[in-house]
């Protein structure tokens, strides 16, 4: 994965996928398996989400703390609807990553200063200020299944 994406994944991440692995979590949120960035045609459905997102942020308005940022994206989650959960990768500290989430039904990109589980665990928590995601269905919830 290295190699292909020209860094290592957080090890949220990577301890999320060992423990869980990788698909739906109540059938609302897909965390996406780590695959190889393909070049020319990506057949991962990782890549592929990382191409929609950065076409998103090319186009859609972004919060004020975005404003002006130039981020280099990763995907690791799609939800229900549509919206797309990525990595700010731009820190050569993949666990200095900022979570990014393009809310599909606002057209609006935020950045949420924390890794990927303290992310899920915040959305499950309701602990943020109000739901970052276009699907209520996880928010306040406490607790999941894959």
């Amino acid at each position: 994965m290295r190699e292909s994406w020209g860094k290592g994944f957080p090890s949220d991440y990577r301890k999320f996928i060992e423990v869980y692995g990788y698909g739906a979590i109540e059938s609302h949120l897909e965390v996406l398996k780590p695959e190889l960035k393909e070049a020319e045609s990506a057949t991962s459905d990782m890549a592929n989400a990382t191409w929609e997102a950065e076409d998103a942020w090319s186009w859609a308005r972004k919060s004020p703390e975005l404003a002006d940022t130039t981020p280099e994206l990763i995907a690791w989650e799609g939800d229900a609807s549509a919206d797309r959960l990525c990595w700010d990768a731009s820190h050569e500290d993949p666990d200095m990553w900022p979570v990014l989430v393009y809310n599909r039904g606002d057209a609006l990109w935020h950045r949420y200063d924390c890794g990927m589980v303290q992310f899920l665990l915040q959305v499950l928590r309701a602990e943020f200020d109000k739901c970052p995601l276009g699907d209520l269905s996880l928010w306040g919830r406490d607790s999941a299944t894959s």
